[in-house]
């Protein structure tokens, strides 16, 4: 019996949703790629504002996720975008997509002589593509097929006590079946970092992830901030938390009981299935962009205090569990578990309930943020601009 039903993709991976990707490769691409994406059915836009003014790792991790997200088991095809002077080099995406995908094109801005005659390549380009898209047919595929991406954004202290675990239930079936599931936002491990590195199957995962860590307090600190012991975001006091460190615990919860098998950086593509950590920060957009460039197909995002934040490429779950939030923000919350922190289901019966919306999810029924047209994408730095 499957799981759920989805898209086979020609390097085996599988997608559950079918999106014509449109990749920016810098800011000043983005106009051009987002004007292509909207007169083409099927296409989505990936812009954001990096691609130049980097240099070193801060330039290689802006390469590293654009190429994930080409790569993402939900895109059937990528026209990349380029200026054509950017630091990034639109080419090598190109070269590193095509190995393993048939439907890779580029088009660069400078070489077509300027806005229009790029955006009427691209749309050429795309037209192209759209017969063997709509010809695409979901296929029966298993949970092993899947990469699940947890967040938690707007948090309050109905997050750590019922949407959290909730969310772990899901996290520990995923793992129990075979497929992989990450937890990102490192920030929101401080405090409680050891006893998430205590799950990890070897000495040499816990001190990565350890290591993790302490470069965020370390580059927190060189802006004279200590992290420990404080709650740096306004909306997550007001919602009741009054330290990271209970935060931390209420983060945790998101990836249930499983033992840790892999520990990589930002958008890096984990290889083994099971439980996997991600260097992240725990700003949600860039957070949801980077598990999305390490091939998350789709994400379980939790939040007490509400937010619409959505992606371009998959489908994000919201859940909460605070009831007030629920009714008042309504449209854009896809699961109220509320009943588990005012005692009236047990984890079980909800969790088997967000397994189900999960599963339709999949198979594809549209979620808030898709039908509100939510497509927020970031990609996160590590340098200053030059």
């Amino acid at each position: 019996m499957s799981a759920f039903k989805g898209f086979l993709r020609e390097d085996g991976s599988v997608g559950v949703r079918n999106h014509i990707l449109v990749l920016s490769t810098v800011v000043c691409a983005n106009v051009v790629a987002e004007r292509i994406a909207r007169r083409v059915r099927g296409a989505v836009a990936f812009c954001h504002t990096n691609g130049c003014g980097q240099i070193g790792e801060d330039l290689s991790q802006t390469i590293r996720t654009l190429t994930g997200m080409g790569r993402n088991p939900n895109v059937f095809g990528t026209l990349i975008v380029s200026l054509g002077c950017e630091g990034v080099a639109a080419r090598d995406i190109l070269n590193a997509l095509a190995r393993n995908r048939n439907n890779v094109e580029l088009v660069t801005i400078q070489e077509c002589g300027g806005t229009s005659s790029a955006i009427r390549e691209g749309e050429r380009i795309l037209r192209g593509w759209q017969k063997e898209w709509k010809n695409q047919r979901r296929v029966p595929c298993q949970l092993k097929d899947l990469t699940v991406g947890l967040e938690c954004g707007g948090s309050d202290t109905t997050s750590g006590i019922a949407a959290n675990p909730v969310m772990g239930y899901v996290s520990d079936r995923v793992v129990s079946m075979g497929g992989k599931v990450i937890l990102s936002e490192t920030t929101e491990m401080i405090g409680a970092e050891h006893l998430l590195a205590a799950r990890a199957v070897n000495g040499v995962l816990a001190q990565k992830l350890l290591e993790f860590v302490k470069k965020t307090e370390d580059s927190a600190k060189a802006m004279k901030v200590d992290l420990r012991g404080t709650q740096p975001t306004p909306g997550n006091i007001k919602g009741g938390l009054t330290t990271i460190e209970e935060k931390s615990l209420g983060c945790l919860a998101k990836a249930g009981h499983s033992r840790i098998v892999e520990v990589v950086g930002y958008a890096e593509p984990p290889t083994n299935n099971g439980l996997v950590i991600m260097d992240t920060p725990g700003y949600d957009v860039e957070s949801v962009t980077g598990m999305l460039a390490g091939g998350a197909q789709i994400i379980l995002f939790s939040t007490g205090r509400g937010t619409p934040v959505g992606s371009p490429i998959a489908p994000v779950i919201k859940i909460t569990g605070n009831p007030k939030t629920a009714e008042r923000m309504r449209e854009n919350i896809d699961l109220d578990v509320s009943g588990l922190a005012l005692g009236r289901q047990s984890i079980e019966e909800i969790g088997d309930e967000l397994l189900a919306l999960f599963r339709k999810t999949a198979s594809g029924r549209k979620t808030a943020s898709e039908r509100l047209g939510h497509t927020e994408a970031s990609i996160t730095r590590i340098g200053p601009s030059v």
